[in-house]
């Protein structure tokens, strides 16, 4: 079934995302803040361009967005120009932004309120992800509001679960980037290891990415750490926004984060050696001071 669909934020992520709705035979209208990026998005792909995120959400069955925080999530949502004051009653609102639960739950108990439904649905996979049509999607909400959703979802993601209540999907990516940077560390202080032993860490990682070891990060980003080139994915600023929501939440609910906690101050020393761009393997840049 055809549905009209909007797309609020055209970053990195969205632009891809939007793009797959759009290819899969949806009618998508997008909204970015820099105007110049939709338009390039509608030369590239099959849609309209709104003016602001109240006149995208207007006709739509669903309303994506795709943001850079709480701050920038609350402004297209319930903002002057955001999506809350012109969506349709019924509707769904999908948020793939990494925001904090509080936010999530919030805006779900306002949805609600206005007789549609909002679901949090961080993703993970990276750019490489996005572009592929191959996210891992984690959702909080309503089974019924998810099982509507999902097909729309579907078209540029591998794996989409619904976690429990609103803000459960937020939380999972919470887990998500509290994993990442413990295997990130730990691959930069193996890798580094072994270089400085005299090991080949090509036929190294050949033989024990086939063992316990083996991750995602070893798989995809151990010949670059070894390249010492960075510019393969998830930005360090982006990650310590991660982390500093996980962080804060832990403090909510009396959980220790030791090792995050360490991870992110080796990422704040990845800031101050002028990587805030680098992805998030540049960890090993630390040790080649």
């Amino acid at each position: 079934m055809v549905c009209n669909v909007a797309f609020i934020g055209l970053g990195i992520m969205g632009y891809p995302m939007a793009g797959y709705i759009s290819k899969a035979g949806h009618n998508v209208t997008v909204y970015n803040r820099t105007t110049t990026k939709a338009e390039k998005w509608v030369k590239e792909y099959k849609g309209k361009i709104a003016n602001t995120p109240a006149e995208a959400a207007q006709d739509s069955d669903f309303v994506f967005s795709c943001v850079g925080n709480d701050i920038d999530l609350a402004e297209v949502a319930i903002g002057k120009d955001g999506i809350f004051n012109t969506i349709k009653k019924g509707s769904i609102y999908i948020d793939n932004t990494t925001a904090s639960a509080d936010i999530a739950r919030k805006l779900s108990k306002s949805a609600e309120a206005h007789g549609f439904r909002f679901l949090d649905a961080p993703v993970s996979g990276g750019q490489a992800g996005a572009e592929n049509g191959a996210l891992t999607v984690m959702v909080g909400g309503s089974k019924m509001a998810f099982q509507k959703a999902e097909p729309i979802i579907d078209c540029y993601s591998k794996k989409i679960k619904l976690l429990g209540p609103s803000g459960s999907g937020q939380l999972a990516k919470m887990v998500n980037q509290i994993c990442i940077a413990g295997l990130v560390q730990g691959l930069s202080e193996g890798i580094n290891f072994g270089m400085k032993a005299g090991l080949n860490m090509e036929d190294v990682i050949e033989v024990i990415s086939k063992g316990a070891a083996q991750s995602w990060q070893m798989e995809n980003r151990y010949k670059t750490m070894i390249e010492d080139k960075f510019e393969f994915g998830f930005a360090v600023d982006w990650m310590r926004k991660d982390l500093k929501i996980a962080l804060e939440e832990a403090k909510k609910n009396n959980c220790l984060l030791p090792v995050t906690e360490i991870v992110d101050q080796y990422y704040l020393e990845v800031q101050k050696m002028g990587g805030n761009r680098w992805d998030t393997s540049s960890l090993i840049k630390r040790f080649r001071k």
